[in-house]
Formats: structure tokens, C-alpha cells, sequence
């Protein structure tokens, strides 16, 4: 195999210049155009929602450690609270968090200067924190009532001014998603370096364009819809009132139709970000790896078939089947991903470093919130459940056990290369052990109480789930506890971590090919990838990792031990 070099083009000394950029506070809270600016403003706008979302569900939990009303006064109080909370989780956390990742690494890891436009990218930053503020400001006058899924004749007839003004702050979100798709798709597509073509991507970068393909084809039908329920609460219409000829369950359609695709959104990054974690903290190599990029985009494809295992309840009988069917399908793609990684990880030598255990935890507990999501997908089953806790505990194994455990994962594992500096492995065990037990105790018991029939979305329940809410609402206490531990290892490391490097766990994806942080530019000279970004112990991998040592540094510590190299016949061609 020939050696692979990485060319750097001027001298050590233009390196050391262009290695730390030094950039203010006051840098990332103005109009910015690098990418990596804008990745960070993403992220920590998305990290301060995560703040008040948990403050809320905090809030609900306190509420339910007893069966009547005691930290609010009135059940309206009561859902404006689970409302915001499950807005603010799902579109100004989880949502622009992986866009935060995805526009921070994605040039990166294609070796590109920066986003196909930089401009636009900008702006679809800038409309989340307007948007974020109209959300908020919402509780203040009158406060959305009617949950996530704002169902008619809820949020049309029994909510106040403050769910006019969540659905504005919707459709801002919306439009923001879709600026921000094109631009990822755009830059994929046309920004690959030579030598890189799809089947050389990083799995991260399948991920985020099978997400933006989905957010391009699903948002606007939620636009479609925000703009319906708008005009039927200001401007007279009567779209989904059927006291006046219009429909409810078009509202269902509609929604459903964006916000199950809108699931993967929320999940499929972190796949990627899982792919990539396992592979390079067990040293080997993917397995799979064009299953595993094929099943990303077959499951972007399946979700647009699906949405309407959230309707069986309000379905004809006959429609039923299909949809049952559809829902256990995706399931195959799902299940390529999860023994891809198994066998990932089988035989390999795994390093329990911070990124690795939320790696793991994702994997455990999002198996978990799939087995349960394909008894939904069970027509008897799901009519028994319906509106109940089950589906509460479901949504939060996927999406918390899930995507906020990628999350937690994939700072652990970038934050070197954003900051320049490690985090403090012994606290990210903390976190660790904090924070799972907790989030298996907070939700695992709500399957129990949704099979006994504990409805959700309620403030006042029957006295014998007392016991049980108890123990979820501890839980949950404990969960947001933990939150408070990554949060002040990511400060106080800004400072005193130790120095990373530009490679500390030796990875051969392109974005550790350069300092870390990285330069205004990304690289000194046009990147030249591995040609396998996962050909751990394959030839020339140790001269590539080594030769990335050499020209930019190795920080402090040498954080994964080196392994033995791993002969490997050449690839063909070479």
C-alpha cells in the first residue's frame, strides 16, 4: 500500500499561528460565518434550552410525587408545564444540537474549508434563539396547552393567546431545519475532497444527510400544518373543526406525517456519532460499514411510511394493518445497525473512556425503547396503552436513553478537538453512573403504570400510583443532579484540562487530521484521507496516525495506548 502522508504545505511555525485561533466570548455571541463558530453557537444555545426543559420537567415531576394539585394551582397550569417542556426538548435541544454537531464536524470530516454557504448557515442559527424566546415568552400569556402534538380541538378552542405564538415559534424552528438540511446536503455532495467518495464517508456524514433528506421532505408538511391551525385560531377558518365542516384528524395526518420522520431526525445523528465513538475507542474496525450507511438511509426512506401507528386508536379498522406493518419494518434497519455494532465491539479493545460508556448506555437503553416500540406497533397492544405512561416511558428510551446519551457521547469524544483541551475521564464516570441507574429507574417504571393504566398527561391521579411515582420522581431528581457534573467538567476543563492534541484517540477520520482546535481554515494544505476511516490495524494506519503526531502534536498524554500493528494485505488497486 502506498504511504499516506498528511500534507501540511508551510512551516511548523504557520502551524503553531493558525493552531488556536483566539476567539472571545463576545466572538460566538455576534454574526459569524465559520462553520465552526456557528457549530459552538448551536451547541451551547442548544445546551442552555436543555437547562430550562429539564428545569420544567423537574418541575412535573415535583407536581407528581403526589396524586393532587401542590406546586401548581390549576390543571392549566399543569399542561402549559409538560407542553414547553416537550417543546423545548425536542426543537431547541435535541433537534439543533445535532445540527450543532453536524456543522461543526461534517466540513471537517469532508475536508472542506467550511459549509457550502456560510451565510445562509448563519442565519439558520440566528432564527433559533428568536424562535427559542417566542417559545418561553409564550407561558406568559396564556402558555400552549395542548402537548407536543398541539391536537385540535385543544389547541384551537381551549388554549390560550400563548399557543398562537408556540406555533410561530414552530414555524420559525421549521424554516431554520430546512436551511440548514440544504446546506448539509449541498455540502456533502459537492465538498468531498479527491479520494473520498461515498463509500469513504465517515458514518456520521450518512447520517446527517439521510437526516437532512428527511427534514427537507417532512418540515414543510408541519409548516402546512402550523399555518392551518394558525389561521384557524386568528383568522376564522375552520379547518379542523368539524362542527363546521372541517376535520380533526387532517391535523393528525399532517403532523404525523413530518413528526414520525421527525423521531429519526432526532435519532439518526446519533447513530452516527455511535458509529463512530465504537469503532475508534474499541480500535477496529466497523462492521458492515455499507449496511450500516444503507440501513441510515432505508430508514429514512421506511419513516415516511409509518405515521400512522400514532393513529390506531382513530383509524378505520382496515387502515390498520398496513401501518402495524410498516412499523415493524423499520425495525430490520434498525436491527443491521444494533448488530453492527455488536460485532463492532466483539473482540475488540475497548477503552471505557467517557465516550465509550454513553456509547454503550445508548445502545442498551435505546434496545430497550425499540423492543417497546415494536409492541406498539401491535394494534391490540397499542389500543390497551394508548395516551398512557407506557408511551411516555417508549418516547423518553428513545429519545433521552437514545439521542441525549449519543449527545453526552459525542461531546465526550469532540470536545478535544473543539477546545483543545481533554475532559476529566474520572468525572465523565460520574456522570455515567449518575446518570444511568437514574434514567432506567425514572422511566423503566412508567411501562408498569402505563400497563396498569395510568393515563398521561395528567396532574391528579388515582392514590394507589403514588408508590411508583415516588420512585420516578426521586429518580428524576437524581437525573437532573447529573446533569450539573458534565456541565462543570466542560467549564472547568476549558481551562485546566489537559492539552489534547490534534489526535488523542488516534481516530483516521479526517477531522483529526489537523489541530485541535482546528484553524480558521481547517487545514494548512488540501487534506489527504485514509482511504478506509475505520481501517484500524490495516497498512499504513499507524504511519498515517503517526505521521498526524508528528506535524501537529501529541498533547499532553498519550490518552489510548498504542496497539501492536496489525499486518493487513493491501487494498486492491493499491
Amino acid at each position: 500500500m502506498a504511504s499516506i502522508t498528511v500534507p501540511v504545505g508551510g512551516a511548523e511555525r504557520e502551524i503553531r499561528e493558525l493552531a488556536h485561533p483566539k476567539l472571545r466570548i463576545s466572538d460566538y455571541l455576534r454574526w459569524s460565518v465559520d462553520h465552526k463558530v456557528i457549530g459552538v453557537q448551536y451547541m451551547v444555545t442548544s445546551l442552555f434550552f436543555f437547562l430550562v426543559g429539564g428545569t420544567l420537567a423537574m418541575l412535573i415531576r415535583w407536581e407528581l410525587l403526589t396524586p393532587n394539585l401542590d406546586l401548581v394551582q390549576t390543571g392549566t397550569q399543569y399542561n402549559n408545564l409538560f407542553s414547553v417542556h416537550a417543546l423545548v426538548m425536542i426543537f431547541l435541544w435535541i433537534i439543533p444540537m445535532f445540527a450543532g454537531f453536524g456543522n461543526y464536524f461534517v466540513p471537517l470530516m469532508l475536508g472542506a474549508k467550511d459549509m457550502a454557504f456560510p451565510w445562509l448557515n448563519a442565519l439558520a442559527f440566528w432564527l433559533i434563539p428568536v424562535a427559542g424566546l417566542l417559545l418561553l415568552g409564550s407561558m406568559f400569556i396564556g402558555g400552549p396547552e395542548a402537548g407536543w402534538t398541539q391536537y385540535p380541538p385543544l389547541s384551537t378552542l381551549y388554549s390560550g393567546d400563548g399557543q398562537t405564538l408556540a406555533a410561530l415559534a414552530l414555524h420559525i424552528l421549521g424554516i431554520s431545519s430546512i436551511l440548514g438540511a440544504i446546506n448539509f446536503i449541498v455540502t456533502i455532495k459537492n465538498m468531498r475532497p479527491e479520494g473520498m467518495g461515498y463509500w469513504q464517508m465517515p458514518l456520521f456524514v450518512w447520517a446527517i444527510l439521510a437526516t437532512s433528506i428527511i427534514v427537507v421532505m417532512a418540515t414543510p408538511f408541519l409548516a402546512g400544518a402550523l399555518t392551518l391551525l394558525i389561521l384557524d385560531r386568528i383568522g376564522g377558518t375552520s379547518f379542523f373543526d368539524a362542527t363546521k365542516g372541517g376535520d380533526p384528524q387532517l391535523w393528525q395526518n399532517v403532523f404525523w406525517f413530518y413528526s414520525h420522520p421527525a423521531v429519526y431526525i432526532m435519532v439518526l445523528p446519533g447513530m452516527g456519532i455511535l458509529s463512530e465513538v465504537l469503532t475508534t475507542h474499541a480500535r477496529k474496525p466497523i462492521f458492515g460499514y455499507k449496511m450500516v450507511a444503507m440501513s441510515t438511509m432505508g430508514i429514512a426512506l421506511i419513516g415516511f411510511t409509518v405515521w400512522a401507528h400514532h393513529m390506531f386508536t382513530s383509524l378505520t379498522p382496515q387502515l390498520r394493518i398496513p401501518f402495524m406493518i410498516t412499523s415493524m419494518i423499520i425495525a430490520v434497519p434498525t436491527g443491521i445497525k444494533i448488530f453492527s455494532w455488536l460485532a463492532t465491539l466483539w473482540g475488540g479493545k475497548i477503552r471505557f473512556t467517557g465516550a465509550m460508556l454513553f456509547a454503550l448506555g445508548f445502545l442498551s437503553m435505546f434496545v430497550v425503547g425499540g423492543i417497546s416500540g415494536v409492541m406498539l406497533a401491535a394494534i391490540p397492544f397499542d389500543i390497551q396503552v394508548h395516551d398512557t405512561y407506557f408511551v411516555v416511558s417508549h418516547l423518553h428510551f428513545v429519545l433521552f436513553g437514545g439521542s441525549v446519551f449519543a449527545i453526552y457521547s459525542g461531546i465526550y469524544h469532540w470536545y478535544p478537538k473543539v477546545t483543545g483541551r481533554m475532559l476529566n475521564e474520572r468525572w465523565a464516570k460520574i456522570h455515567f453512573w449518575l446518570t444511568y441507574p437514574a434514567f432506567f429507574l425514572t422511566f423503566f417504571p412508567m411501562n408498569i403504570a402505563g400497563m396498569l393504566g395510568m393515563p398521561r398527561r395528567v396532574a391528579i391521579y388515582l392514590p394507589e400510583f403514588q408508590g411508583i411515582n415516588t420512585i420516578i420522581s426521586l429518580s428524576a431528581f437524581v437525573l437532573g443532579i447529573s446533569t450539573f457534573v458534565i456541565l462543570a467538567n466542560m467549564i472547568i476543563s476549558l481551562s485546566k484540562g489537559k492539552i489534547a492534541g490534534a489526535n488523542p484517540w488516534r481516530a483516521l477520520t479526517l477531522e483529526w487530521a489537523t489541530t485541535s482546535p482546528p484553524p480558521v481554515t481547517n487545514f494548512v494544505d488540501d487534506p489527504v484521507p485514509f482511504p478506509d476511516p475505520y481501517g484500524y490495524g490495516s497498512a499504513g494506519s499507524q504511519e498515517y496516525l503517526d505521521e498526524i503526531d508528528r506535524r501537529f502534536g501529541k498533547g499532553d498524554v498519550d490518552v489510548v495506548p498504542r496497539p501492536a500493528p496489525i499486518v493487513a494485505p493491501a487494498p486492491a488497486g493499491d
